[in-house]
């Protein structure tokens, strides 16, 4: 099993996670603890940057539906973007760009909610 690593920082009043590795069962507690204490927080305007993230399980998706309506409902949300073409397959085939906003670059994301 590959590490998985979570990076947060901030770009304004955004929040990016930077994640890599193997995202999976053993790992996915990671992201859900970062994800509560940013919602915890109020921080509520959430990118995941998945330009280092190798392989994703059902656990690991099953984090992010846990929360986006959390965070929806206190007027934020959560944007994916940098995803390689592996890991995007495995959204889409789970009809998650229905769901969420999967943007190619961190760039297009952070504009997004400065647009908003």
């Amino acid at each position: 099993m590959k590490n998985f690593s979570i990076a947060i920082r901030e770009v304004g009043s955004i929040h990016v996670l930077d994640i890599s590795g193997e995202l999976d069962a053993h790992t996915a507690s990671q992201l859900e603890n970062s994800l509560k204490e940013l919602i915890t927080m109020g921080k509520t305007q959430i990118i995941v940057n998945c330009n280092r993230l190798e392989y994703i399980a059902s656990a690991g998706l099953g984090v992010f539906m846990a929360y986006i309506e959390d965070v929806r409902s206190l007027g934020g949300d959560i944007k994916l973007s940098n995803m390689t073409e592996r890991v995007y397959n495995v959204f889409d085939l789970l009809g998650f760009p229905t769901l969420y906003d999967i943007l190619d670059d961190e760039s297009e994301a952070i504009t997004d909610f400065q647009s908003k």
